[in-house]
């Protein structure tokens, strides 16, 4: 059986070492080959070899040993044996081991009596400590501080055992008399915790009467002082006043760490807007101060959570939180963006913009490594902040618009949505950005930019110069045509008849992919990387231009966009171009375009053909530019334009619901009490007791304060372990946090017989992992008992925890009696959370992430946005596909839904589900996950959960 262990050490089990070995070597007078012994003899006690044969040994030839080293080993070994027989009385031979304590503790060598101090610590057995205790309160006044310390935990220790307020009944006061004298900051240390934990009102006493040098105080006995103040303010929340301003002066102190315990204090004892106040500063100094990147990681999220309830004081700090940006480290910076972002301000607006201007700058100097993504972090920062803020718009898109040609696609990516969405919000900067896009759009070298920049240009250019010069743009990025030659294509099919000639910047790949609907198609895709020239434009041009490079690299796609950018701006031009015959020629001049374009796809330069849709769109643009009718013009200048409107106010109008749902506040019930701040004696109050009075009354009138939970909910966690009819009966209640379970488990002896030496044996099933076993214990005739279990969480996967509860009756001691417990099954729901992406990002994922589960709709449902309400509802996922993409009856729907756990695990689903003839839905659901265990998990929650109604 397990026992618990204060020591843990490392052991080679491939060559363990034999008790002879051990013995021959003790028994020898060579200290070095008595120290090898001594920690193969503990190594083996460690790993369940009891060897009593060596107890004797050790008696006769290492207690008398000097050497330190041998007698610190001595202390461990005697700290691991077994000091009881099974029935808990001590052993007989351990009364051989106090005379060498005792000696010890008078010993001229202070490591010696440290080291045997220490070692009282951990003995539980009181017949062993009583004899010794002259002896170790005799060290409270030894001059090396070593010794002190130590002495005065053994007094702890000894105080805390089950009888230890008899065997020394004036502790507290000896303590409290070794506290006012003591020197040593360690000391003190140890004597003020002992008094915290033992005679607690002893400790406070000491702490105000020496209040005003607690500045002055070492790092070790400050943190225990705030540990004192966190525990008397729980217990009694009248008495936070006057604690708080101990706090306070605390913050002054030179240790990081007692500075960031005491704002973390301060955080969770006071809502006065002064002590937040204070706490937000301590932060933001400690975010500046600290080099380490997991100290400012934690410090940000301390902040994250402050601005969630004491956002207006946040406000103020803006500037300084931002100062993190310095830091390399992209974690660290995502985090600082994040938090600003949600303290924008109209007031600080302008500040916050400039600096990220400036940090957009930096990143073109240097080229660091992550300069790429951090440059993409601060473009979609200030996007945000030009959406909620548009007068801020005019100052940051022409700069901004530099970055469409950036090497870094998904940076260059978000200028390219950001300058699209900025064109139709503000149409005063309509004229300035369609100059400036035009005069830079050579320099763009990725073909999804390149969409945006093209769709852009042909619906906003709305003068007769802009049509113009749009047009003369994209002809001069194209070059001359056709594209290619004769001989350069009987050129390419010899070539190909050898090998393929692939060398260009992108490899196009056909592939399923998940649209932004949610359905899937195929489609040809260009994976981008560098621009380089293809070597397939032989002679044509001496530069070749970006939209001719990607072109003659496979991009289709990019094709069917020029075709149709040429089509809108060629019927723009016929509403504002007076004179026909400029028309017509600029008609001629698109329809040679495409009809090379097609040529292209359709011959033997390229690698691969064209795709059917690809042909199909620029046939048609080829016809409607043939057949020009008011009615095409309507649909093509117009109504794709207010298509893109409506997807903004879509866009806007769910970010505004978004944001209503998160700042509802729970409301206080009607018969709560409520404390009138105006009929508040305010006789000996200081203006920080009276703000923290008046907060925790807003709190309680507003229903703010944290309360334990509905009792139904709590039942509802109640899992039966056993049958009513076994004669033991338990039940567990289960508390799920972010990486540990906790099993509070009732167990109840149902019979007339007392049970002893009663376990509960815990194993689990996937990434859970028991802590600590629990004890045994001896339960009486009908009484109960209460044991806990931590188990650790690794992973977000559904595993199972079993076990028995096995134990002995009092009539039969050799008989063990074993009770098997239902499994208790955690559910995967418990660790993940309804979260956001963008819909590239989305896509990216899917496209990246290798673990896929299918599952098959199989329901009785029979409305389609019905069944997708009752899978987000089952998985605990948000749906990303807007609520105006699922409207109408067409019997198909097809949605994404995305979620994420507490371990940053992403989880993506889609489902595309069908209704048949016969009413019935049929379809499939798709999970995509990084890893194995959450796709496995969600699959057997959605096919458990899916048939069911909501």
């Amino acid at each position: 059986m397990e026992k618990s262990c204060t020591l843990l050490v490392h052991f080679d089990k491939g060559t363990p070492a034999l008790a002879n070995e051990i013995k021959e070597a003790l028994e020898g007078n060579d200290d070095e080959a008595k120290i090898e012994a001594m920690k193969k003899a503990i190594m083996l006690l460690l790993n369940g070899d009891t060897i009593p044969q060596l107890f004797i040994t050790i008696i006769r030839y290492v207690l008398p040993s000097e050497d330190h080293t041998v007698q610190k080993l001595l202390l461990l070994y005697l700290e691991i044996i077994d000091k009881t027989d099974s029935r808990g009385k001590v052993l007989p031979e351990m009364i051989l081991i106090c005379q060498n304590l005792r000696n010890n503790l008078q010993s001229p060598n202070e490591y010696i009596r440290g080291v045997t101090l220490r070692f009282l610590c951990r003995l539980n057995e009181a017949e062993i400590v009583e004899p010794l205790i002259p002896s170790i309160l005799a060290n409270l006044e030894h001059r090396h501080p070593f010794v002190r310390r130590n002495a005065v935990s053994a007094v702890m220790y000894v105080y805390k055992l089950p009888q230890g307020e008899q065997l020394l009944v004036d502790a507290p006061e000896i303590i409290e008399r070794f506290l006012a004298s003591e020197q040593d900051l360690s000391s003190k240390r140890n004597a003020f915790l002992m008094l915290f934990n033992c005679a607690q009102d002893r400790a406070v006493s000491y702490l105000f009467s020496h209040i005003e040098k607690i500045i002055d105080w070492g790092e070790q006995l400050q943190m225990v002082v705030l540990e004192l103040i966190r525990k008397v303010c729980r217990l009694n929340k009248s008495q936070k006043g006057k604690y708080i301003k101990v706090i306070i002066s605390l913050l002054n102190a030179q240790s990081s760490a007692v500075v960031y315990e005491c704002a973390n204090t301060l955080v969770s004892l006071s809502s006065a807007p002064t002590a937040i106040r204070a706490a937000a500063n301590t932060y933001c100094q400690l975010l500046q101060s600290q080099s380490d990147n997991n100290v400012k990681l934690i410090v940000l999220d301390r902040i994250n959570e402050l601005k969630t309830s004491h956002r207006e004081i946040l406000v103020e700090l803006v500037m300084d939180v931002l100062r993190a940006l310095s830091s390399p480290n992209p974690d660290i910076r995502r985090k600082t963006l994040d938090i600003v972002l949600d303290l924008i301000t109209p007031g600080n607006i302008d500040e916050v913009v400039m600096m990220l201007k400036k940090e957009v700058v930096k990143t073109q100097g240097a080229e660091l490594e992550k300069n790429g993504e951090y440059r993409q972090m601060l473009v979609q920062a200030i996007y945000s902040c030009a959406v909620k803020f548009p007068e801020v718009a005019s100052t940051v898109v022409h700069p901004l618009m530099d970055f469409l040609g950036d090497s870094n696609v998904a940076s260059a990516m978000d200028v390219a949505i950001f300058v699209r969405e900025i064109i139709e919000t503000n149409p005063k900067l309509r004229v300035s950005i369609i100059t400036r896009l035009l005069d830079t759009f050579y320099q763009i070298r990725t073909s999804r930019v390149c969409t945006y920049a093209l769709w852009i240009i042909g619906e906003y250019c709305l003068s007769l110069s802009e049509v113009e010069s749009g047009i003369a743009t994209i002809k001069q990025c194209l070059g001359e045509l056709p594209f290619y030659t004769a001989s350069e294509e009987s050129e390419a099919q010899d070539v190909s008849k050898n090998t393929q000639v692939v060398n260009s910047s992108t490899v196009s790949s056909r592939r399923p992919v998940v649209l932004a609907d949610g359905t899937y198609a195929t489609q040809s895709a260009a994976l981008e990387t560098a621009m380089s020239a293809p070597v397939l434009v032989q002679g044509s041009l001496a530069s070749v231009g970006n939209l001719r490079s990607l072109i003659l690299s496979g991009d289709f796609f990019l094709e069917s966009v020029v075709a149709c950018t040429l089509t809108k701006l060629v019927l723009r031009l016929d509403e504002v171009q007076p004179s026909k015959v400029e028309v017509n020629k600029a008609t001629t001049q698109a329809l040679l375009i495409m009809v090379s374009m097609l040529q292209l796809g359709q011959s033997s330069v390229l690698p691969h053909p064209i795709d059917n849709d690809s042909h199909d769109r620029i046939v048609l643009c080829i016809r409607l530019l043939c057949n020009k009718s008011d009615e095409v013009k309507r649909i093509w200048l117009k109504s794709c334009r207010e298509s893109f409107v409506i997807m903004l106010e879509d866009k806007k109008h769910r970010e505004i619901e978004e944001s209503k749902a998160m700042a509802q506040i729970s409301n206080a019930q009607p018969d709560d009490l409520i404390d009138f701040y105006h009929l508040k004696s305010r006789k000996g109050m200081s203006q920080l007791e009276l703000e923290d009075e008046v907060q925790d009354d807003l709190k309680r009138a507003t229903g703010e304060f944290v309360k334990d939970g509905d009792d139904a909910n709590k039942l509802n966690r109640i899992l039966q372990l056993t049958g009513f009819s076994d004669p033991v009966y338990a039940e567990a209640y289960i508390t799920v946090n972010h990486y540990d379970i906790v099993l509070d488990v009732t167990v109840i002896n149902r019979t007339k017989g007392t049970l002893q030496n009663l376990c509960l044996e815990l194993a689990t099933m996937g990434d859970l992992k028991l802590v600590e076993r629990p004890q045994n214990y001896t339960l009486g005739p009908e009484s109960t008992k209460q044991i806990k279990a931590n188990i650790k969480v690794s992973s977000t996967e559904t595993g199972v925890i079993f076990g028995n509860i096995v134990y002995e009756t009092s009539s039969n001691l050799l008989e063990r009696t074993v009770i098997v417990l239902n499994d208790i099954h955690i559910d995967i729901m418990d660790y993940i959370s309804p979260s956001s992406c963008a819909d590239v990002l989305f896509r990216t994922m899917w496209a990246e992430f290798e673990w896929e589960n299918k599952v098959a709709v199989s329901t009785v449902i029979e409305n389609e946005k019905e069944f997708l309400n009752h899978i987000v509802k089952a998985t605990n996922m948000k749906c990303l596909t807007p609520p105006s993409a699922l409207e109408g009856e067409c019997g198909v729907l097809a949605a994404n839904l995305y979620a994420k756990s507490v371990f940053g695990e992403d989880a993506l689903v889609n489902v595309s589900v069908e209704k048949q003839a016969d009413g019935k839905l049929s379809g499939y659901i798709r999970i995509r996950s990084k890893t194995q265990g959450i796709a496995l998990s969600l699959g057997d929650k959605i096919t458990l959960k899916q048939k069911g109604g909501p």
